[in-house]
C-alpha cells in the first residue's frame, strides 16, 4: 500500500493519521487501524502482501496474551480507485482492528505531566511479573556472534549520526560497541546459564511507556511480532527496557521501586553479575531507542521532527555512556 493510499483513507474516513518507522495508524471515534508499510530491514520484512498478512495475524493472537484491546484483522481495499477498510474490491494490504484508548492515559504522556504514581507502579509490577512467570520458556541457541551483532546493528545508522550530529556521537557509539563485545566474551557463562535455568522467556520485546495506558488495569500493547528473538529473550532484558525508559524520563524512584516490587514476586537478579547483566540490558535499550529515532529521522524531512528526533537520540546515546562511566 502507498503512503498516497494510506492519507487518502484517513482523509475520506475522517481518521487522524499518525506513523511510525513501520506503520501507519489511523485514529477512529471507536477504534484504531495499524497499517505495515510495505519496507525490509535487516530486522524484519513486511515487503509482500503476505508477509504483512500474517504479521498483522501475529500481532492480534501475540498481544491478546496481554490485553483485549486487540479485535481482528481487516482487508484494506480498492474499488476503482477508492480506498477502503474491509470494503468492496480488490484486496490491497491489510489492517489490525483495536479498540481506542484514551490518548490521555498513554504512560509516557502522564510521565511528561508527573502523573505517575509509585502505586500505578507497583500494580504493573504485579501485572508484568504475572505474564512472565506463566510465559513460555525458549531455550535459543547461544552465539556470541549474533548477541554482539544485535548490540552492533547500530552501525548501520552510524554515518547519519556522524554527519547529522557530530563526529563525538559516532565515537561514543564505537567505545559502546567495544564494550558490548568485551562484556558478551567476559559474562557468556551467565547468559548460558540464564538460558538453561529457564529465564529466557516468549514475553513482550518492547516493553516501554509509549506501549502502556495506565487504567486501573494497565493496558500493555505493541508488542514486537515481527521478529521472534528479539521477543524470546530473558526476563531481565524486559525489565530493563521499562526501567530505562523511566530513567530516561527522569524518574528513577518509579524504575527503583518497580524493579524491587517485580523482584519480590519474580525474583530474576540475585548476584553482583547479574546486577552488571541487568545494566548492560539498559545500555543496550539505550541502543535500540537511539537506532530507532535515528531511523525516524532518516525517513523524515520535516526539519521539526528532524530535531526532535536528534534530541532524542542524544540523549539515548549519553544514557550509554553514562551507564558505562
Amino acid at each position: 500500500m502507498l503512503q498516497e493510499q494510506v492519507v487518502k483513507l484517513a482523509s475520506i474516513s475522517g481518521f487522524q493519521l499518525l506513523e511510525t518507522h513501520i506503520s501507519w495508524v489511523l485514529l477512529g471515534k471507536e477504534h484504531v487501524f495499524k497499517i505495515k508499510k510495505p519496507i525490509k530491514y535487516p530486522f524484519l520484512d513486511f515487503s509482500t502482501l503476505k508477509d504483512r498478512k500474517k504479521y498483522c495475524q501475529n500481532e492480534v493472537k501475540l498481544n491478546s496474551r496481554l490485553s483485549n484491546i486487540y479485535l481482528d484483522v481487516l482487508p484494506i481495499t480498492n474499488e476503482k480507485g477508492e480506498i477502503y477498510v474491509d470494503g468492496r474490491g480488490k484486496t490491497i494490504d491489510y489492517a489490525v482492528r483495536m479498540k481506542r484508548m484514551q490518548t490521555g492515559k498513554r504512560m509516557d504522556i502522564m510521565l511528561t505531566k508527573n502523573k505517575v504514581e509509585m502505586s500505578q507502579m507497583l500494580n504493573l509490577a504485579e501485572k508484568i511479573a504475572e505474564f512472565h512467570l506463566k510465559a513460555t520458556i525458549v531455550r535459543p541457541v547461544f552465539s556470541k556472534r549474533i548477541l554482539k551483532n544485535t548490540f552492533n546493528e547500530i552501525r548501520s545508522v552510524r554515518d547519519w549520526i556522524k554527519e547529522n550530529l557530530s563526529s563525538k556521537y559516532a565515537s561514543d557509539l564505537d567505545r559502546m560497541i567495544i564494550y558490548s563485545d568485551r562484556f558478551i566474551d567476559k559474562h557468556s557463562g551467565l547468559i548460558k546459564k540464564r538460558i538453561k535455568e529457564g529465564y529466557y522467556r516468549d514475553v513482550h520485546g518492547d516493553l516501554h511507556s509509549r506501549n502502556i495506558f495506565l487504567y486501573r488495569d494497565p493496558v500493555i500493547f505493541d508488542c514486537i511480532e515481527f521478529n521472534d528473538s528479539f521477543r524470546q529473550i530473558d526476563v531481565l532484558n524486559e525489565v530493563a527496557f521499562f526501567c530505562m525508559d523511566l530513567e530516561a524520563h527522569g524518574r528513577n524512584d518509579l524504575s527503583n521501586g518497580f524493579m524491587n516490587h517485580y523482584l519480590e514476586l519474580s525474583p530474576c537478579m540475585n548476584t553482583d553479575e547479574e546486577r552488571l547483566l541487568f545494566n548492560y540490558y539498559k545500555c543496550f535499550r539505550a541502543n535500540v531507542r537511539a537506532k530507532v529515532n535515528t531511523l525516524r529521522a532518516m525517513q523524515t524531512v520535516d526539519p521539526t521532527e528532524i530535531e526532535v528526533y536528534s534530541r532524542e537520540i542524544r540523549d539515548y546515546i549519553r544514557m550509554m555512556v553514562s551507564l558505562n562511566d
